[in-house]
């Protein structure tokens, strides 16, 4: 029975070319939020009027009237239906004995058909009106085992007569199709315009229907006033995305930390933290949230045997409730963790057809340690979630005590949010809340992240963002010409950038760009180019090795390895600039650049809507030693690596590979810069000789190994997330710091304090950091080094804070004020290291930098480790510090100075001239 929906719809549509409606009867339009769910006909208004489902082994066909299974000229679709339900050729075709005609249109075309008043023994088709209630639960079955049910209705006379608000969750036709996904709504259909469509037709963004689950909002949240997530745990952002699932808990961002949904029969309570599920101070609202899910059903509450608090909390109000390892029959209510799927599809049909799930979990810890692996696609508990339009993002929200959202907020949701900006992207004279757009980009960046392929529901959601952004185009943004981060042209930098990651062809979207970033002259080439690289990776983290290759805006590349590479953990990365700038108040780039992928197979389509050169990315502790990557449609970029490329080669390169980005490398630093600034630098060579130099003494210094296990980057950005540089992997700095970093006479003759105070900071290591005292001090001991024992820059000369009247300026106003710790910073706090090192050399630290590598049982806290530290570096130098420490401030411990009294007192102690 497996099938696409597009093969689906290919045989519901075989030989029909127009839609002869019946003109009397008035369709209801239907409402489709299942994964399984497809749109078959749609009018000119893009109200879905036919659709097809599945659920469990079986079909639904769902048509918008019970006149329309009765009228003639739609023979050849029915013809379709009731073949593709037909679980096997000789089946039985069963109708209602209220729908006796259609017999007839079978029959006249050939197809055994028989009246029953209900699907009697065997699987096969059944073909009903969508008004009896006495069969709900045999046709949940016999489509769940196999069964194929053509069924057709109407939900507005309905809703005219019992209300609106009640339709989606108790017209009869809807206790049915909703398992799959699809329901009746009390809107009328338009009968105007009705299109064949070629392929699945797309479902709209938003159905306005009657029920209105602001009466489930306000039943979930009586009685309660305010929020309190505070319980100890970080929670995630949650994301709202299904028709029928709403926001309960918000903060002032409108960043979502409570939801809940409908879906199918049942219903579903999420918490962004497993913490909120069992806090005192969240009772009232679990309370509430029991009762809501179990729908006035009186079975039994099953609650997860990892959730002991939860259940307590329960059975002290009355409720009949008991520890469960696992989901059981019985059950009206369950509840559990959202950190494993086993029971995914199991709690997926419990919902379906009834049941109430209270869920909680944060997934930023999961996404932690899977780097690389889309949590929206991959975390446990969105395997489960994402169905019924709730998931669970790693962007981590502050916990706090919250107001129950007002009308005004209330109403902020994905799916409407993105249709209010489709319109405003068609009339920029409407506007749309700036908290509201700036949400609207971190929302919709991470429901692309969800897979599509082969769900309509999120297929069509592609298409249709495609289609706005088509109309709109990108913005043009850049250092001239910056964006507000919560602005329509943010929104759509986001939309589009996850778009094109999504796979979605976005190659049409960036037609126009090609003269902002690279030269038009410019082609990808369809000659597949091998590199070979080396895959082994000793160092700490993952390594990105250049292929000295760049993927255009917009463009997919095709990158090939063989099966043993395929197997290694092994990432493809595109773009190198990979600070997320999303939290920025102004954006002069998009607010994410970079994608990487895994390449857990021999061949990978990959792109990125903004380009970028292109890494293969190796993993802690590969041994897989060289490798070929075969790559197609890249283009080659300005490359140099010191003793492997020759003059001429660079020369050529740099005129030729006209990539807008380029790299430098050695065997330990790797200096990613524009090209336009490369096109100067005749011959590399000697400032990368001097950058060697001056990495070895980063190394001698903090005794690692000498070439790095990993070379250390240093990438240049229009604009990066924090500061004037940062530390990390890579380094990232400003466009204006380029000519410092690639000008060897400015190095010897200015120095080069910023990136090697960042090389610094990627040498400091916990145990003999004590945050966030040392945070911006120890880092610059290496720059002191480098700047005088490679390059010739007296510490004094290096940086203007090390002049001799401005330390002695800083000694006296700390000592005066009684040496505080809580002012024992930045350079102040390097003061007393500058002061070891001038009495004693750099070899003590060297040693001691050594010695900690291999340390065990050093404190986690700040008092314990720098006794450590006191003890240590006492003992090195074989003098008594304990009087210069405790002059600086330092919390000194009796048993260390009793431990070093023994040691000879250090009569050169610089502060005794200032006490």
């Amino acid at each position: 029975m497996a099938t696409t929906p597009a093969t689906a719809f290919e045989a519901l549509m075989e030989g029909v070319t127009n839609w002869d409606v019946p003109k009397g009867p008035i369709p209801s339009e239907l409402l489709l939020i299942g994964e399984a769910a497809f749109p078959v006909m749609v009018n000119d208004k893009g109200q879905v009027l036919i659709a097809a489902s599945s659920y469990g082994e079986g079909r639904l066909v769902i048509l918008p009237h019970e006149g329309y299974l009765l009228h003639a000229g739609l023979a050849p679709f029915l013809l379709n239906a009731v073949g593709w339900l037909r679980p096997s050729p000789g089946a039985p075709i069963r109708v209602h004995t209220s729908l006796a005609s259609l017999v007839n249109i079978l029959q006249n075309s050939g197809i055994e058909a028989q009246t029953a008043p209900e699907p009697g023994e065997g699987l096969g088709v059944y073909c009903t009106s969508a008004y009896d209630n006495a069969m709900t639960a045999t046709l949940i079955q016999y489509v769940k085992h196999g069964g194929g049910l053509l069924i057709g209705g109407q939900a507005w006379y309905w809703a005219s007569k019992h209300g609106r608000d009640k339709v989606l969750s108790t017209f009869p036709g809807n206790k049915v199709t909703s398992v799959a996904g699809v329901y009746f709504t009390d809107i009328c259909g338009d009968r105007g315009r009705f299109k064949v469509s070629k392929k699945v037709p797309k479902i709209p963004l938003h159905v306005r229907c009657g029920e209105d689950l602001r009466q489930d909002q306000q039943q979930l949240l009586e009685g309660i006033s305010e929020l309190d997530i505070r319980t100890g745990g970080i929670p995630s952002q949650l994301l709202v995305h299904g028709a029928l699932a709403f926001p309960l808990g918000l903060d002032a961002s409108l960043c979502c930390f409570l939801a809940a949904a409908r879906y199918g029969r049942g219903r579903v309570v999420l918490a962004a933290h497993e913490g909120m599920l069992c806090a005192p101070k969240m009772q009232p609202f679990m309370l509430n949230a029991i009762h809501w899910l179990a729908r006035g059903q009186t079975g039994k509450v099953g609650v997860n045997t990892n959730l002991k608090n939860l259940c307590s909390l329960l059975s002290e109000h009355g409720l009949q409730c008991s520890l469960e390892p696992h989901l059981t029959s019985g059950m009206c209510v369950y509840c559990c963790m959202a950190y494993s799927d086993k029971e995914a599809k199991k709690l997926q049909e419990f919902v379906a057809e009834g049941g109430g799930l209270l869920i909680g979990g944060q997934a930023w810890w999961w996404a932690s340690q899977n780097p690389g692996r889309s949590a929206l696609a991959y975390f446990p508990g969105n395997i489960i979630l994402n169905c019924f339009g709730l998931s669970i993002m790693p962007r981590t929200l502050s916990p706090g005590c919250f107001p129950v959202p007002s009308s005004g907020t209330r109403s902020y949701h994905f799916r409407k949010a993105l249709s209010e900006f489709q319109a405003v992207l068609s009339d920029r004279s409407r506007n749309l809340e700036k908290n509201c757009l700036a949400k609207l980009g971190v929302d919709g960046a991470a429901f692309l992240q969800i897979p599509a392929e082969g769900i309509p529901a999120y297929v069509s959601l592609h298409r249709l963002l495609r289609k706005m952004l088509r109309q709109s185009g990108l913005p043009t943004v850049s250092r001239e010409n910056p964006v507000a981060s919560d602005s329509c042209e943010a929104a759509v930098l986001c939309l589009a950038t996850e778009l094109a990651h999504s796979g979605t062809d976005c190659s049409q979207l960036t037609q126009g760009l090609g003269s902002r970033t690279c030269s038009s002259s410019l082609y990808p080439s369809e000659h597949p180019i091998t590199v070979e690289i080396n895959a082994t990776n000793p160092g700490s983290g993952d390594s990105w090795v250049s292929t000295g290759l760049y993927l255009l805006e917009g463009q997919n590349a095709e990158v090939s390895l063989s099966e043993a590479a395929a197997s290694a953990g092994l990432k493809i990365q595109i773009g190198c600039h990979t600070d997320d700038l999303t939290k920025a108040r102004k954006l002069s780039r998009a607010p994410v650049v970079t994608h990487q992928c895994c390449m857990d197979r021999i061949k990978r389509s990959v792109s990125c809507l903004w380009g970028g050169l292109l890494y293969i990315v190796v993993p802690e502790g590969s041994q897989l030693g060289p490798v070929s990557v075969t790559i197609k449609r890249a283009v080659p970029a300005p490359y140099y690596k010191q003793g492997e490329t020759s003059l001429e080669e660079w020369r050529s390169r740099v005129q030729k590979n006209l990539a807008p980005w380029g790299e430098l490398a050695t065997d330990n630093i790797i200096l990613t810069v524009p090209t336009t600034s490369l096109q100067a630098l005749e011959d590399p060579q000697p400032m990368l000789h001097l950058w060697d130099e001056m990495m070895q003494a980063v190394a001698r210094l903090g005794a690692q190994p000498f070439p790095f296990c990993r070379p250390e980057r240093i990438v240049a950005d229009v604009q990066i997330s924090a500061g004037w540089m940062h530390s990390g992997y890579p380094i990232m700095c400003h466009l204006e710091s380029v000519q410092e970093l690639i000008s060897e006479a400015g190095m010897r003759s200015r120095g080069l304090w910023g990136p090697i105070h960042e090389l610094g900071h990627n040498q400091q290591c916990q145990g003999w950091e004590f945050p966030p005292h040392t945070t911006e001090a120890t880092c610059n001991l290496w720059s002191v080094y480098v700047h005088e024992t490679v390059l010739g820059i007296p510490r004094a000369q290096a940086h203007p804070a090390l002049r001799r009247p401005e330390r002695e300026k800083r000694i006296k106003a700390h000592l005066r004020k009684g040496a505080p710790l809580r002012d024992w910073s930045v350079w102040t706090a390097l003061e007393t290291y500058l002061q070891l090192q001038e009495g004693f050399g750099w070899e003590p630290f060297t040693q001691l930098f050594a010695e900690y590598q291999t340390l065990s049982g050093v404190p986690s806290d700040n008092a314990g480790k720098m006794n450590l530290w006191v003890k240590k570096f006492s003992e090195k130098v074989q003098k008594n510090l304990v009087p210069f420490f405790k002059a600086w401030g330092w919390p000194v411990q009796k048993e260390v100075a009793d431990s070093l009294s023994s040691l000879p007192e250090w009569k050169e102690n610089p502060l005794t001239a200032y006490i």
